[in-house]
């Protein structure tokens, strides 16, 4: 019996005693006074009576009741039940008298006191404070505390004739029947029927079963206010222990809500804070940082926004908001959706119905009630799915005295499939389920609803499944038997209770609530407790049984059986290696090891492998011999292993695990996956059986083969083995020796169907232990602990077997790591986690010695284990003294384990060796010298797919095992493939040393021993990746040794130190000193002699054609005579050196340096036009531009070439103070003009602040008020002034409009530009690009250039493109003749970011989980390299088309040597011809990226001082921007693509000295380009690049483009959008067998063996080789058609006994031949070659033709019209717009530029006949172009205005058209042929002349 009330309070208002506004509760009467002994009175309780604080209120408000819960310290909750009500504030004495009165008199009128006062208004400004009564118990029972104070109310309300005395005093006397318990008053059980003595009855119904919760309607109430996926929301956020806080304005709601949340949790009891009605004085409780579930009055809602991690309900919106930081793990599939599915049937029936044609008339719904009892249980079906097989993985650790029960969570989350769910993971870590193992665990106690359901309903829910209806029935059953335990007996009489009248609050009260009489109430309440004292105590009649285990547990998921079809010959291939090994057939073994050990991943094939090798053991005990040892060992390493993809987050897991952050369940989720949850258990007793004979009395057992697993270091696990065990043999204990046949098994006990579990037993145990006698219950006990204590000395045997290392110098190397805290390389082994883990005590602290490492390693051991005891003795009941004794044992076992493992690695090392393969040494560069000799390694598959058999095809060659071997130039991997299967093929992967970009250490296993060895992943920016296993014979000294030379040869202390400067270093001692000492001579004489030699350099007249055609080959490398000793070129063959490289270098050696210095310059200046030396020349003045040597000693900028080609009105010393506006001082100089707009390039670093606001604040011309500007910026302007000036077109625009003398004739023929001649030059370029640029304007489609109208109409002389940031806020002045173009660009910080982040894409390091092209191409795009590509391809078009249209433009972005060198290098590259050829590029970058000043060293970071910085590849993203134009226009570059991945590898492997250095001013003074220029005849391998490259292309044409048919003057214009890009192979490829291809040398190779093989005239087979993607170089295994015909030649002549013709001069005939074939007239030139043989839109062809055989643009069929109907030149003039075609094939005519147009005859080519064609006229574009038809978009052929020389009358030729007016015809004349028009009539002829001439006039 209980209690129903425990206390009765009045708490009212009082003042606050600071005397502010609000007032504070204050009990004014509690009963009884003393507290009960069992249940003190809670404090507080006047904060909970009125949550949002005591205040006066102005007006009577109706009376309140809710219900508040407190839990005091004992985890007790006590139900505050709070009815209040208002009463008017006490007024004064006489006041009181002078209202009684009133009112005697009001009611004598009435008709006396027995009428019913009508309401009556309070006086004005009448206050009214609230007074709460309050109900304590310990009891729920909402109803009856709501009636039993409402009565009360009412006694005191309506005056009844009641004492209130009695009342309370029966309210406090009630005693209740427990749940389920004996009925005193009441013929039915649960049933009380209770009088307060005011004529009311109440009747009290207790449940059924007490530990299924009362929820009333709270449930169906919440569902209804959140709705379905907000609840199971918070259902999931409860459980993982995540803080919940329900808002509402109605404190019974947020009451409800919690009651209700608390249900749905069933059978887990929430241990955490629970306030449903949290007062406004404790707010700050919600900052507590435990889990929560809380209720607030929606008042405080600001509150609650502030709070972070908190899940806020709004119970009134119907919203529940999750913050970001806040992650709820949902319902494992398929649950989530089922019980999703369910709920919405429950509460809306009808939905199911509402598609039906014909619903039933009337679908019954269910009250509310019973709704909420179905919603409770379809979360109870869940429990059981969720939860069902739990008591398979209980271990019952004790009995008696008490059962001690432990949970095996990696069990239960294997066998469910489970082990990623995130939500089963956290609720089994949490509280709730360690509270629900404690209770539900017991196997002997009360059973109700969920046991019953979770043991016998499983198999009927999962036949269910499908089947919405049978799930509802079910649902309804369990509705039902919850509805029966709330409401045992519904037809029971109701309530009778008095109620207060309507609007009795509103009444005048004649008195307060009165004061009670204290004595009365307790004379009460003494009497019912004596009694109570004198009644036999009412016992809880408990029925307790065995609880049901239910079915043994099934996966959640059924795994799906696709993936495991072949598993059966996968466990037979399995059992056939283990008895080919165990009968000796070794040789099979072999074969089968490999397969084995890739069945060994699957859990099928581990279990197999276990019970097979317990087959195998007899008396716990298997000798094998060596090599069966050897492959056991490897099998069981194989088994253990914990897989590479989560090798690292299992490290960390467990090392954190070990520290115990983290939860036990998470850190094995892991391991469970790998061993699925008992692989190793399975194989520990086989760890200790197999064992080999070293020698006699040494034994080494399998154990110390297979320590290097994190499972052994893991402490969960050997708990989870230690109680398993202990269970077993606890159950052996208490069973009959007939049953103890197979009851002793490792790990669990497998349970047969006539043997009962250990939780029967247990079971069985309970029931009897209280009919023993003392003496056999104490016997009992002993027995018990001493089995637990017997385990425990047994499991510490286990343990230092495990964990000591066999080698203690190993773990030494591991010990040091570990406590470096390097997770990544944390080792699993033994020690390192056990000190990893021993937190309060390190080892390394507190050891007092140092010397004997064994000791240290014990000293390990031992903590770890005694850890372990006392963990799991104190949980299994052992006493202290047996505690002691254990650890006094401990050392003891460990110290003698030490020493028999001394003897065993004493003899183990006397066994001979494994043979392992032969080391391959690798072929050197000549030069290159060996710095570490071999060391064994393993090379471990990365994330590229090619080694592992790939897409491509082939075997998988990875891993493989041989050598790394490290050289002053290359990090080189040789070695063979470990799967024997494979083949012999010899692995190469190397890079070079200086192309390291990452190194870092990695625990890795080995391929065949299985072992965790130390690692290195060495990442190189040349997309190699070199993931290496150290053999266990490597030593950590070794490995060290090596990881030390590797850093020291990437980043040497100087740039001398680098392969390129230090190879044949010996042969210049002097060097460095002179470098230092001789730097002021040097410049002296270098700046006597620049200009000389500028001059003569200039004087050759290198190019004199107006027009550029590409030299023919024989000549294009030849100098000119008279210059033969300073050629950069290198002939073949070299001559005996005659000048000497030392130091003391003759004048006149200088004086040949100091010409090469500017030797590309100047020879590119000459053929641009650019500019004379001096102005006392005669031509000087005619020349716009001057080279300038006012840089001659590098004094105004260093980074600059010392000569500079400036405006010929500039004089020298204004250049200093120029400089001084720019960054670095690199000042704006001419570096590229344009043939035919003679527009010009420049470039500069960006602008200095102050230069720009003296440039741009002034508003018009500068005037004398302005003099006290800057007198820098004042030259800037003159500057920028001047280079406008020196444009032709401008030189006479003094102040007027700056277009004023434009004319289309300038227009550039391949321009996409609109019409220039609308007026006003609205919406200035500087907004427009700029905003085109940053991605704002309409785009393009495929990033074509813009259409014509984003240009203003009328174009500035001068476009500045600078950066946003550095330009913003400036105003240009509208009538300046230059403007700014302000737009976004990367720094190079983001560069280097993005290609990491590209690296990682393209080789990743590690397989991924799930590879798919997907994931490659999210990966790429998160790296943001191409679309840093098309930003640089963007800005290079908009200068190409501004430099084409005739203004120049100045290149001004960050510091002028990165971004600024790109698009000044593209811009030339599309707009001019001769960089696309080879000698061309070669000047390019000579020029551009090293006269220059790019940062090659700095941003390679090629010595120690740059490690910092790391490395940006500025230089190869222009090589990518040059790959993607050569895919778009491949018949426009005279070099192969194979050049620009050459120089991307070249560039930073440090081989060549060319791409060394920060600036030419470095290598004069290093003393570089005296000796790569002046000392090139010194016999040593090559220096420079371009030497090698002009070498290596006299033999071989792999640089050469055959496609290569270049176009007069054609500018470029490629698309720039991403979706136009392609990923350069050169990020992806690889070659296995050769490794990187561009080590010319080594990458050839000797002759391949099956050529020399082949005998001569053999049969056709014996040329026929296997050709793997993934091993071969494809284009050597499969050459082109061109490159096998050229080396078959070669060949045919070495047979017939001529010396071989060079493969160049083969070409030229070749191609002489084809020319002289496509001729018709017999004329042609030699630009006009192939173009006969290609139809007219070869050039869009060719960006396709590049995926096929190169070359294949040759076997193209003729197209009829354009070979035979116009002549070679027209042909060509046909195919010269090339772009235009690729622009152009997307758009509709309308969208050309047509200034008129019509139908004209026009005459064909010889013997042609005449046609009528639709032609248009450009004279924006300055074209003739003419169609077939109007409607036609496709363009038959242009004539270019430029070269018409005359347009005259003609007369009528054959063929001509009958009908037409011989005036009609007229003839178009120009420099290459005549064309014959022929018009309509006479008018329309005399039109088209005029046209054509006014287009030629404007001209």
């Amino acid at each position: 019996m209980a209690r129903l009330a425990d206390y009765f309070v009045l708490v009212a208002f009082g003042p606050h005693p600071r005397g502010s506004g609000e007032g504070q509760g204050q009990i004014l009467q509690r009963f009884p006074e003393k507290d009960w002994e069992d249940n003190p009175f809670p404090q507080g309780i006047e904060l909970f009576c009125q949550p949002s604080g005591w205040q006066l209120c102005p007006e009577r408000n109706p009376p309140t009741f809710f219900v508040a819960v407190l839990t005091d310290i004992n985890s007790e909750r006590h139900y505050c039940a709070c009815l209040t009500f208002w009463e008017p504030v006490e007024p004064t004495q006489e006041e009181l008298c002078a209202r009684d009165a009133a009112e005697r008199d009001e009611e004598a009128d009435e008709g006396g006191p027995g009428a019913l006062p009508p309401p009556t208004p309070s006086p004005p400004g009448q206050l009214f404070a609230p007074k709460t009564l309050v109900l304590v118990s310990r009891l729920d029972h909402v109803e009856v505390f709501r009636n039993s104070l409402g009565l009360i109310y009412t006694i005191h309300v309506e005056g009844l004739n009641v004492g209130l005395e009695n009342v309370v005093g029966n309210l406090l006397t009630c005693v209740i029947p427990l749940a389920g318990g004996s009925q005193l008053d009441s013929g039915e059980d649960g049933v009380r029927t209770i009088s307060l003595g005011a004529g009311d009855r109440q009747v009290i119904q207790t449940p059924l079963t007490d530990s299924l919760p009362i929820s009333r309607c709270s449930v169906a109430l919440l569902f209804r206010q959140l709705g379905i996926t907000n609840v199971l929301s918070l259902f999931c956020a409860a459980l993982t222990e995540h803080k919940v806080l329900f808002l509402s304005r109605s404190y019974q709601r947020l009451s409800d809500a919690c009651r209700g949340l608390l249900a749905l949790l069933f059978p887990l009891r929430y241990s955490f804070t629970y306030v449903p009605i949290l007062p406004a004085q404790l707010l700050e409780v919600l900052s507590t940082p435990t889990p929560f579930i809380i209720g607030v009055n929606a008042a405080f809602q600001a509150e609650a926004q502030e709070l972070l991690d908190v899940i806020v309900a709004d119970l009134d919106g119907g919203t529940v908001t999750v913050p970001e930081c806040v992650h709820i793990p949902p319902l494992p599939e398929p649950l989530q959706s089922q019980t999703h599915s369910i709920l919405s049937m429950v509460l809306d029936p009808e939905l199911e119905l509402a598609d039906l044609a014909f619903p039933p008339p009337t679908t019954s719904i269910s009250s509310l009630k019973m709704q909420d009892k179905e919603l409770r249980a379809v979360f109870l079906r869940l429990f059981a799915q969720l939860l069902q097989g739990y008591r398979w993985c209980l271990h019952m650790v004790r009995i008696h005295p008490e059962p001690v029960i432990r949970f095996h969570k990696a069990a239960f989350l294997g066998q469910r499939g489970l082990v990623e769910d995130d939500f089963l993971m956290k609720v089994l870590e949490g509280m709730a389920f360690a509270g629900f193992v404690s209770e539900r665990g017991v196997p002997y106690r009360p059973t109700d609803l969920f046991d019953e359901l979770v043991a016998h309903e499983v198999a009927r829910m999962r036949a269910d499944e499908n089947h919405p209806q049978r799930v509802l029935r079910h649902v309804k059953e369990l509705a039902e038997q919850l509805y029966k335990n709330e409401n045992p007996y519904p037809a029971v009489a109701m309530h009778k209770v008095q109620r207060p009248g309507e609007a009795s609050h509103l009444r005048r009260v004649p008195r307060p609530f009165p004061r009670l009489d204290e004595g009365m109430v307790q004379w009460i309440v003494d009497q019912a407790t004596a009694k109570m004292q004198g009644a036999p105590p009412a016992v809880k009649a408990e029925k307790r049984t065995t609880v049901p285990s239910g079915p043994p547990m099934t996966a959640i998921v059924e795994r799906s059986g696709g993936l495991h079809g072949n598993s059966a010959r996968r466990l037979e291939v399995v059992r056939n290696c283990i008895s080919y090994v165990f009968e000796g057939k070794m040789l099979e073994a072999k074969k089968l090891l490999p397969a084995v050990l890739r069945a060994l991943k699957g859990r099928a094939a581990r279990r197999c492998l276990a019970q097979e090798l317990h087959l195998h053991v007899q008396q716990n005990r298997a000798v094998l011999d060596h090599q069966q040892f050897d492959f056991v060992v490897r099998m069981m390493n194989c088994c253990l292993q914990t897989g590479q993809g989560r090798q690292e987050v299992l490290l960390w897991r467990c090392r954190w695990g070990a520290l115990g952050r983290v939860p036990t369940p998470w850190l094995l989720q892991d391991c469970t996956s790998l061993d699925e949850h008992g692989i190793a258990a399975a194989l520990l007793p086989l760890v200790t059986a197999f064992c080999r004979k070293l020698s006699p009395g040494v034994t080494q057992f399998a154990y110390s083969c297979v320590q290097e697993h994190v499972v052994w270091s893991t402490p969960q696990f050997w708990e989870a083995m230690f109680y398993g065990d202990v269970q077993t043999h606890i159950r052996a204990l208490y069973l009959e020796p007939a049953e103890d046949r197979d009851s002793f098994s490792v790990g669990e006990a497998p349970v047969q169907e006539d043997e009962r579990s250990a939780l029967d037993v247990a079971s069985e145990q309970r029931r009897l232990w209280p009919t023993l006698s003392r003496e056999k219950q104490q016997e009992l006990v002993q027995k018990e602990e001493s089995t637990v204590f017997s385990q425990a000395i047994h499991y510490a045997n286990r343990m230092s077997y495990l964990l000591l290392p066999l080698d203690s110098s190993k773990s030494r190397l591991l010990r040091e790591r570990a406590g470096l805290g390097e997770l990544e390389s944390a080792s699993n082994s033994l020690v390192t986690n056990s000190m990893a883990g021993s937190v309060a005590e390190s080892y390394d602290t507190e050891s007092g010695f140092e010397d004997a490492e064994t000791c240290d390693v014990a000293g390990a051991v031992v903590r770890f284990i005694n850890r372990f005891v006392d963990k799991v003795c104190t949980e299994s009941g052992v006493t202290s003294d047996h505690l002691k004794g254990l650890h006094v044992m401990v050392p003891d076992i460990v110290q003698m384990h030490i020493e028999t493992l001394e003897a065993v690695h004493r003899e183990s090392k006397r066994l001979p060796p494994i043979q392992k393969p032969k080391l391959l040494r690798p072929r050197l560069l000549p030069g290159e010298e060996c710095v570490l000799d071999g060391l064994r390694v393993y090379l471990l598959p990365d994330g590229r797919e090619e080694g592992a058999g790939g897409p491509g095809g082939g075997p998988a060659l990875l891993p493989a095992e041989g050598a790394v071997f490290l050289t002053t130039y290359r990090v080189i991997f040789t070695g063979m493939p470990t799967d024997p299967l494979v083949g012999e093929q010899v692995v190469v992967r190397s890079f070079p040393v200086a192309a390291l970009t990452k190194e870092k250490r990695v625990s890795v296993q080995t391929p065949v021993d299985q072992l965790l060895q130390d690692g290195l992943q060495l990442r190189s920016c040349t997309f190699q990746l070199l993931k290496m296993a150290f053999d266990e014979e490597v030593g950590s000294d070794s490995a060290e040794l090596f990881r030390k030379q590797l850093h020291k040869l990437r980043y040497p202390p100087d740039i001398r130190g680098t392969f390129a400067l230090s190879l044949g270093s010996a042969h210049t001692p002097g060097r460095p000193p002179r470098a230092n000492k001789d730097k002021g001579p040097s410049f002296r004489t270098l700046s006597r002699n620049l200009v000389k030699n500028a001059k003569k350099t200039i004087g050759r007249q290198y190019v004199t054609r107006k027009k550029y055609n590409p030299p023919s080959w024989e000549h294009r490398g030849q100098p000119p005579p008279e210059d033969q000793e300073d050629e950069i070129s290198v002939s073949e063959e070299l001559e005996p050196s005659t000048l000497t490289p030392s130091s003391a270098l003759k004048p006149s050696d200088r004086m040949t340096m100091s010409s090469l210095v500017e030797r590309a310059c100047c020879r590119d200046y000459q053929r641009l036009g650019l500019g004379t030396l001096s102005s006392s020349l005669s031509r000087a003045k005619s020349e716009p531009f001057r080279i300038s040597p006012v840089n001659r000693m590098y004094a105004i900028c260093r980074s600059y070439p010392g000569l500079l080609i400036v405006p010929q009105s500039v004089q020298d010393n204004a250049l200093q103070r120029v400089s001084r506006c720019y960054r670095q001082n690199r000042f704006p100089v001419v570096c590229w003009r344009s043939g035919r707009s003679k527009a010009v390039l420049l470039r500069s670093g960006g602008l200095h602040g102050k230069g720009v606001v003296g440039l741009f604040k002034a508003q018009n011309a500068p005037s004398p008020g302005q003099s006290q500007a800057d007198s820098s910026s004042l030259e800037q302007e003159k500057y920028l002034q001047a280079v406008v000036s020196s444009m032709p077109r401008y030189a006479d625009a003094s102040g007027r409009n700056t277009l004023s003398g434009f004319s289309s004739a300038h227009m550039g023929s391949h321009g996409k530009w609109g019409s220039v001649r609308a007026s006003g030059r609205s919406g200035g370029l500087s907004t427009d690009v700029g905003s085109r640029l940053a991605g704002v304007g309409p785009p393009q489609a495929n990033g074509a250039p813009p259409e014509p109208g984003f240009l203003r109409p009328q174009r500035a002389a001068l476009y500045i493109i600078g950066d946003k940031a550095q330009l913003k806020g400036v105003r240009p002045d509208p009538l300046q003749q230059w403007e700014l173009v302000p737009i976004e660009v990367f720094e190079a910080r983001q560069v280097k970011a993005s290609f990491k982040k590209l690296l990682k894409a393209c080789v990743p390091g590690c397989p991924a989980t799930e590879p798919s092209p997907a994931s490659f191409l999210r990966s790429l795009e998160d790296s943001e390299w191409l679309i840093q590509i098309h930003k640089l391809l963007q800005v290079s078009v908009l200068v190409v088309e501004l430099l084409d249209s005739g203004s120049s433009v100045l290149v001004s972005l960050e510091d002028g040597w990165d971004i600024t060198t790109q698009v000044v290098s593209l811009v030339q590259l599309l707009s001019d011809p001769f960089y696309r050829t080879l000698e061309g590029f070669r000047l390019l970058v000579e020029k551009e990226w090293l006269s220059f000043g790019h940062r090659f060293s700095h941003r390679g970071a090629h010595t120690l001082a740059g490690q910092s910085s790391g490395f940006t590849p500025v230089f190869l993203q222009f090589l990518d921007c040059v790959h993607q134009i050569h895919l778009q226009f491949p018949m426009e570059f005279e070099f192969s693509p194979f050049y620009l991945k050459f120089l991307g590898y070249h560039h930073v492997s440090r081989r060549f000295r060319t791409f060394l250095l920060d600036s030419d001013y470095e290598r004069i003074e290093l003393g570089l380009l005296y000796e790569e220029k002046g000392d090139r005849r010194a016999p040593q391998a090559c220096r420079s690049v371009w030497e090698y490259v002009e070498r290596l292309s006299k033999r071989t044409p792999v640089f050469y483009n055959y496609m290569y048919a270049p176009e007069d003057a054609e500018v470029l214009r490629p698309y720039s959008n991403v979706s136009n890009l392609k990923v350069w192979d050169f990020y992806t490829e690889e070659t296995l067998a050769e490794g990187p291809p561009y080590d010319w040398e080594l990458a050839q190779g000797p002759p391949e063996p099956p050529e020399e093989e082949r005998p001569d005239g053999g049969a056709p087979q014996s040329r026929r080789r296997v050709v793997w993607p993934c091993y071969d170089s494809r284009p050597r295994a499969q050459p082109d058609a061109i490159s096998r015909l050229l080396e078959e030649m070669q060949r045919l002549e070495t047979e017939l006994g001529r010396p071989p013709e060079r493969w160049k001069d083969a070409w030229d005939r070749v191609k002489a031949a084809q020319r002289l074939e496509g001729r018709p007239d017999g004329r042609g030139t030699p630009s006009s070659l192939l173009v006969s043989s290609v139809p007219h839109h070869r050039r869009s062809l060719g960006v396709y033709l590049q995926e096929g055989p190169v070359g294949s643009t040759l076997s193209l069929s003729l197209d009829s019209d354009q070979s035979s109907g116009s002549t070679a030149s027209s042909s060509r003039q046909a195919a010269r717009r090339s772009t235009s075609t690729l622009y152009s094939q997307f758009q509709t005519a309308e969208s050309e530029n047509r200034s008129y147009e019509g139908t004209l005859y026009k005459k064909g080519a010889f013997m042609k006949p005449w046609k009528a064609r639709w032609f248009v006229l450009d004279k924006t574009k300055h074209q003739l172009r003419y169609y077939d038809h109007r409607a036609d978009t496709e363009c038959k052929g242009v004539i270019d205005l430029a070269e018409v020389e005359a347009v005259a009358p003609g007369t009528p030729a054959m063929g001509a058209p009958k009908t037409v007016d011989e005036k009609a015809f007229f003839d178009v004349k120009t420099t290459r042929r005549v064309y014959n028009f022929c018009a309509q009539d006479v008018p329309s002829a005399q039109q088209w002349v005029d046209q054509i001439q006014s287009c030629l006039s404007d001209a």
